[in-house]
């Protein structure tokens, strides 16, 4: 039954244009790809109460230790709730993320994503503007990696880590942040299996690891 209502699904948006007509299945352009997930995400945003200016520094660059500490507070809070919600279960994780970020940065900066599809992972990089001491006008590079830890398969960190070796490479930067949701029926409680810790990818980047 599910997969009559996922190939119904599928039909449905080919036929509309949002996706590819041909496989692998692929967003049809960056504008589509950025309303789908606005359109999917919009449900658990509007839910999202929280006061922006907490998750900035003193010169208005984006506080990402701040943000990252916010959104697992929410997912200890809400996770399992919103997930038990969510119609495509698969993609549960990723849209509540995208909701939290959306919440932050919206109407300020810009979230590109991609959707790498068959590999496992989504690429996220948020670009945000900011003043600098000399007065002028700079960008804060954020890159950010998210990972799905699936019953009966291997912790994805150490393929995450080289993923986001070859994202941080392609866009100059040398740090990032690699976030893996642990959707195992056997995985601890969230608030046991929560954490950020600080580790070192395997090209020598410094990558913030967060357990979701």
């Amino acid at each position: 039954m599910r997969e009559n209502v996922y190939d119904d699904d599928l039909a449905y948006v080919r036929d509309l244009g949002l996706i590819t007509q041909k496989p692998p299945v692929q967003v049809a352009n960056p504008i589509y790809q950025e309303v789908i997930v606005r359109v999917l995400s919009q449900d658990v945003e509007a839910e999202i109460l929280l006061d922006r200016s907490a998750f900035f520094t003193s010169d208005g660059r984006l506080d990402m230790p701040g943000i990252l500490q916010g959104f697992l507070t929410f997912w200890r809070r809400n996770g399992e709730i919103l997930q038990s919600r969510e119609t495509y279960h698969e993609a549960a994780c990723h849209l509540i993320f995208m909701a939290w970020l959306h919440r932050v940065v919206n109407g300020g900066g810009v979230i590109d994503r991609e959707y790498a599809l068959g590999r496992g992972r989504m690429d996220i990089c948020i670009q945000w503007p900011y003043t600098d001491a000399d007065g002028k006008r700079g960008w804060q590079w954020e890159a950010i990696e998210l990972k799905v830890h699936h019953p009966r398969q291997p912790d994805p960190v150490e393929d995450g880590l080289h993923q986001l070796d070859g994202y941080l490479d392609h866009l100059d930067l040398s740090h990032g942040i690699l976030i893996v949701f642990d959707r195992r029926p056997t995985a601890p409680h969230l608030l046991e299996r929560t954490a950020i810790e600080q580790v070192t990818s395997p090209r020598g980047h410094a990558v913030t690891l967060v357990r979701a």
